[in-house]
């Protein structure tokens, strides 16, 4: 029996990364299909179908699950809906993408990840930055030894300004909301798990953040496995756009990933030297990666490859933003171990 040639998948969520997804699956991804498009806002579901020329639109995700012509499903709503739609999904016998986090608990993921394992579905959790061509070359980097022995890795993350009220209120908290990109960027990198976490952090840029029960600014110190260091620094609001910057240090050198300008014109005169500021925001500055990642899942169903990004991936990563969690509100380092 022959391969089937493209994939029919099926969006949830029509709001900002639902409709890069969608954009990416319709134009960039030519073994991919949009097969129907829903959202609880009815009306949003059918403009993002329209503009791509998609028949099927809907208010109900149920409708996606019970359409047997679709292979596969692209979650990108609401962290909230994560779970229960990788559930439904499951039972369904559709592969899945999912945006990050699975969820704000454990209890919660493990249903999820058991579900996706008891179905035999292939699940993939959407990492964008794993697909960076920048992050991935100081990867291939550590593993081809031009690094020696790794012994410091430093990552910056920076939003160029914080989110909306409503966004904070039901994003589960910094590390789990932006941090843990990082976390799961030390494991890629390093090639090694995470032992323990200590994370101090403050509201220095919006009162909004006291709020919810939130932070803004950030510091976290990793020991890894392997013995390496590693810290992250995170701020919700950096004036100059959005602030992205690796860098690895071991016995054989160093290697770094600055930011990514939108052209890479300088002017100089008798004043000084001006450069273009960094990208606004992650939507452009990982516009590449976000259609890669997509291609990959695309190529795990119907080449049937590995997944390269899996929930338990995930799962490890929200451990890590609990531990940070547990460490800020109780002022001392935590182990991963404690986290049950």
């Amino acid at each position: 029996m022959s391969r089937k040639r493209t994939i029919q998948i099926g969006i949830i969520g029509a709001g900002r990364i639902g409709k890069l997804h969608a954009q990416n699956l319709a134009t960039r991804i030519p073994r991919a299909e949009i097969a129907a498009i829903a959202d609880v806002n009815l009306k949003a579901a059918q403009q993002l179908a329209r503009k791509y020329r998609v028949e099927n639109f809907h208010d109900d995700y149920q409708k996606i699950m019970e359409n047997t012509s679709i292979d596969a499903v692209a979650i990108l709503s609401s962290t909230d809906t994560h779970a229960d739609l990788m559930i439904a999904a499951a039972k369904a016998g559709k592969h899945i993408f999912c945006e990050k986090p699975i969820d704000l608990t454990l209890e919660k993921i493990d249903r999820a990840i058991a579900a996706v394992n008891q179905a035999g579905v292939k699940c993939q959790i959407g990492f964008n930055k794993r697909f960076d061509p920048g992050f991935k070359q100081l990867h291939d980097m550590i593993r081809s030894g031009k690094i020696g022995d790794l012994h410091i890795l430093r990552i910056t993350s920076r939003d160029p300004a914080p989110p909306p009220p409503a966004f904070i209120k039901s994003s589960g908290g910094l590390f789990l909301d932006m941090t843990i990109h990082d976390f799961d960027m030390t494991r890629f990198l390093s090639g090694s798990e995470v032992v323990e976490v200590y994370a101090v952090g403050d509201v220095m840029v919006d009162p909004i953040f006291s709020k919810y029960g939130d932070i803004d600014t950030a510091i976290i110190t990793l020991k890894l496995a392997s013995g390496v260091l590693a810290t992250i620094d995170n701020s919700r609001r950096a004036v100059y756009g959005y602030d992205q910057r690796v860098e690895i240090f071991g016995s054989g050198g160093m290697a770094t990933i600055a930011n990514n300008p939108p052209n890479m014109t300088t002017y100089s005169n008798a004043r000084g030297v001006v450069t273009s500021k960094p990208t606004d925001f992650f939507l452009e500055r990982y516009l590449d990666a976000y259609a890669a990642e997509m291609s990959a899942f695309v190529e795990a169903i119907l080449d049937d490859k590995p997944i390269a990004v899996t929930a338990t991936d995930s799962r490890i990563a929200a451990v890590i933003a609990m531990a940070a969690n547990k460490s800020l509100r109780e002022h001392r380092p935590v182990k991963l171990s404690e986290i049950k």
